[in-house]
């Protein structure tokens, strides 16, 4: 094996590289050079920060060591961008140029994973959760489009088309709102690289299809033409119409998140993704609003009314393609693949646009210096600035809006619902007037359980500035602060909503009342949580996860534990209220204070002792 001289025949045209001689890399001086860094020289070298490979870690059987993030021996290997290098195993065997395909990308996204993974537990266990739950999803999902044989003909169709409009909306959203995740789905980082555009949609469009959750989709789907073909027409013609349905489906995420890419990089659409997350709470809670609102009476009409206005979408077509199998069914998948290639012509015309526009994200823009309200009633310290860099976060940083918007958007969700059948009388009114409010305090506190997460890799200063826990308690302190600067106005404005809505505005006073104490004992939580399960909070923002990839996990185990204790620590003021004994929440303020000044002392001594720990978990890279 020769890893070559001076031009001894390195092209990386089109996505090729070709060798003259022996099997191996033949590189001009230290290596080949693409792109965003990735390299090819004694070893695999990526941006990423990961490395795979010793110096002439190349296997018997020769080949080129070329991945992004992770070398690989043995054979040929391949780089997104820069090509692939083809060796002949054996003495004497000559190297020829091979072309990037799709499978050099799928290989890389492999990689990509498994260096993910590598060296982490957390992330391995999260990874591990995930693959069952893709795997539980799917495997229920088959059988009950399996099962819908049982059912009518026609119920069985029009389930089949909703659940087929519901793939097609999700692949279209749910990429968008989790931008940023899977790095594959900027084509800015693959703009340097000498791909063709041709190279770009095959390989992007493999890559895309690869993983847990692809399959799940596609496994659910293909349980259709169990549950609705009648013969082999059906079957066929079905298993086609499945196959199609699903690459349009990742046809059009690939063609939202390319045209919107340079958007989202940029801090108005970061905004934007803020304002998605609570899209996504009033679809979730959709149903919920449905059968409070009273038309859960006929859900056959419902069905029914939705399936007569999606059998004309793709969605419709391949459905009725499935149970057709006849004529119409061959006339169906052949509209579906002609929608298939005018999609695709809109993805390669949105990638060819993306390459070559500006990036956004990138310009400059002006900053206006300015005092906070809190800056100038408080005296100046640690306290003040803390306060005022809070109180910033949650003006202007979309990461500190979105916990916000989520928690107000739930407790009106909620509060709504439980109107739907109440009659504001007695107890019952009182109830009607405290939950909205005590939940509110709920959902407000749970925004709070990862109180340095926002803050990344500038939590390295706390260290210079820092030189005890008192000084991680007023840390915490200030935090505190600023929500509960933002929160009790809130939380009283629901109050007397809430009481307005069942019937008597005096129970504005305990409910109110409740809700401080509720958001204290919520805080003090919070704050142990911060510091026992902290994890970072990314830039780009997913509307599904706040924390960085491998980090979900904790993110789970951080909001699920500031969920119960706060509801534990609330019972001893929150139930006599609901019961009836409104005088309890005369105590509920000071109960409140205590807990959280008592949470901020607890988690000040354990920051102050664990601070390398909390500084790693907060600053992993997003």
């Amino acid at each position: 094996m020769s890893t070559g001289d001076d031009g001894d025949g390195v092209r990386a045209g089109d996505g090729v590289i070709a060798s003259d001689g022996d099997e191996g890399i033949a590189s001009d001086g230290d290596g080949v050079r693409a792109g965003d860094g990735v390299s090819a020289s004694d070893g695999v070298r990526a941006d990423d920060g990961m490395r795979a490979g010793a110096p002439g870690d190349v296997g018997a059987g020769g080949g080129a060591d070329a991945a992004m993030g992770a070398g690989e021996a043995a054979g040929a290997d391949a780089a997104m961008g820069v090509g692939e290098a083809a060796g002949a195993g054996g003495a004497g065997g000559g190297a020829g140029a091979v072309r990037v395909g799709p499978m050099v990308f799928v290989r890389l996204k492999l990689r990509l994973v498994a260096g993910n993974l590598s060296g982490s537990t957390q992330r391995l266990l999260g990874f591990v959760f995930t693959a069952i739950a893709a795997f539980l999803f799917g495997a229920l999902g088959f059988l009950s489009t399996a099962v819908l044989r049982l059912a009518p003909a026609d119920t069985a169709l029009e389930v089949v088309t909703v659940l087929f409009a519901v793939f097609l909306v999700g692949w279209a959203v749910v990429p968008l709102l989790a931008f940023g995740l899977d790095d594959t789905l900027d084509p800015s980082r693959l703009a340097l690289f000498p791909l063709r555009t041709g190279q770009l949609v095959t390989g992007m469009f493999a890559a895309s299809v690869t993983g847990v959750w692809p399959l799940a989709s596609l496994t659910v789907m293909a349980g259709a033409v169990a549950g609705l073909a009648t013969g082999v027409g059906g079957v066929i013609l079905g298993t086609v119409a499945v196959l199609l349905h699903f690459a349009l489906c990742v046809m059009i995420s690939r063609l939202v998140t390319t045209s919107l890419s340079g958007i989202l990089r940029t801090r108005r659409g970061r905004d934007v993704l803020a304002v998605s997350v609570v899209f996504v709470i009033l679809v979730a809670q959709l149903p919920n609003l449905l059968l409070n609102g009273g038309l859960s009476a006929d859900p056959g009409a419902v069905l029914h009314g939705l399936a007569s206005v999606l059998r004309w979408t793709p969605s419709g077509i391949a459905a009725g393609a499935i149970a057709d199998g006849g004529l119409m069914a061959a006339a169906g998948t052949v509209l579906l693949a002609v929608l298939l290639a005018g999609t695709g012509w809109l993805w390669i015309t949105a990638l060819r646009r993306a390459l070559v526009s500006p990036d956004a994200s990138t310009q400059g823009a002006s900053v206006r210096n300015s005092r906070g309200l809190l800056a100038r009633i408080l005296p100046d310290g640690p306290l003040a600035a803390v306060a005022s860099k809070e109180l910033k976060y949650a003006r202007r940083d979309p990461r500190g809006r979105v916990g916000w918007f989520a928690a107000i958007a739930v407790t009106g969700i909620m509060a709504f619902s439980l109107y739907g059948d109440g009659d504001g009388d007695g107890a019952a009114g009182s109830v009607l007037a405290v939950t909205p409010a005590c939940i509110g305090a709920v959902m407000i506190s749970i925004q709070w359980c990862n109180a340095f997460g926002i803050d990344g890799r500038s939590l390295w200063m706390n260290a210079v500035a820092y030189g005890s826990d008192r000084d991680w308690r007023t840390d915490i302190a200030g935090r505190h602060l600023v929500v509960a600067t933002i929160a009790v106005p809130l939380l009283l404005v629901l109050a007397v909503v809430a009481a307005l809505l069942a019937g008597d505005v005096l129970w504005a006073v305990p409910a109110a009342l409740t809700a401080w104490g509720v958001l204290g004992a919520g805080l003090g939580v919070g704050a142990l949580t911060s510091v026992l399960m902290p994890y970072t909070v990314p830039d780009r923002l997913n509307a599904f996860t706040g924390a960085a990839p491998g980090q979900g996990g904790v993110a789970f185990a951080a909001s699920f534990g500031a969920l119960i204790g706060t509801g534990l620590l609330a019972l001893p003021i929150a139930l006599p209220v609901l019961l009836g004994l409104t005088w309890v929440s005369v105590l509920a303020v000071p109960y409140g204070l205590l807990l959280s000044w008592g949470g901020r002392r607890v988690a000040g001594k354990i920051a102050f002792a664990r601070y390398p720990a909390l500084l790693e978990a907060s600053s992993v890279a997003g």
